[in-house]
């Protein structure tokens, strides 16, 4: 990918001066190809050599710049998480201080991101299922994002009182994970619309008093 320069004419002297933009290092290139690629189309199906090529480079300067694919993906999941965190810490925080509202704004943020129409599930969700053995080191990066996850939610029932808070934070979890799967067999118009609206009255019933059992009236 070539540089893009500007000109600019000084008005006093006429002088061009050419400003152009630095040239991004071939790892970037070869990181930024294989992110859009992994994620449009799966990490087994795209090989070192299509990466290097869509980057406009070779295998030489690939493994120059990264060990190996198995690094390539590890380091791209670690990516995918931290822009996962900055999503989730962008909707939670107009909110703090109410962690109810907070959950709402995840799952209405949630089926928004999830709804968009370049949206392909969770990047996360999607590699797991192509990464079985426990020894990739892409694995790790999952598990512990999916631990993280989990936590967080469970740490958010807590707040809003939840009556069995660890239930409704892996409820939660399992309704997010199971609605990325859904917009892939569904589109946007399958069951993640219903997502929102299941997660408040989810929380309402983990909020509501438990009913009282009335006791049995004795035979005379």
């Amino acid at each position: 990918m070539s540089a893009i320069g500007s000109l600019e004419r000084s008005g006093s002297s006429g002088a061009v001066a050419a400003q152009v933009a630095p040239k991004r290092r071939v790892r970037d290139r070869i990181f930024e190809t294989a992110r859009q690629l992994f994620y449009r189309h799966g990490l087994r199906a795209v090989g070192v050599e299509a990466i290097a090529c869509e980057a406009g480079t070779n295998k030489v300067s690939f493994y120059r710049s990264f060990p190996s694919k198995d690094e390539l993906i590890a380091e791209y999941l670690r990516d995918q998480c931290k822009v996962y965190w900055q999503w989730w810490d962008g909707c939670v925080a107009p909110y703090a201080g109410d962690p109810r509202r907070q959950l709402e704004a995840l799952f209405d943020g949630f089926v928004s991101l999830t709804c968009k129409d370049s949206s392909r599930g969770c990047s996360l969700g999607n590699a797991v299922i192509e990464l079985p053995e426990g020894s990739h080191p892409g694995r790790e990066v999952i598990e512990q994002h999916k631990s993280e996850m989990r936590e967080r939610l469970r740490s958010l029932a807590r707040q809003i009182g939840a009556r069995d808070a660890d239930e409704l934070g892996d409820t939660l979890l399992l309704l997010m994970e199971g609605g990325y799967l859904t917009r892939l067999t569904f589109s946007s118009d399958g069951p993640i619309r219903s997502a929102a609206k299941a997660v408040r009255r989810l929380i309402d019933s983990h909020l509501a008093p438990e009913p009282t059992a009335h006791p049995r009236k004795k035979r005379a």
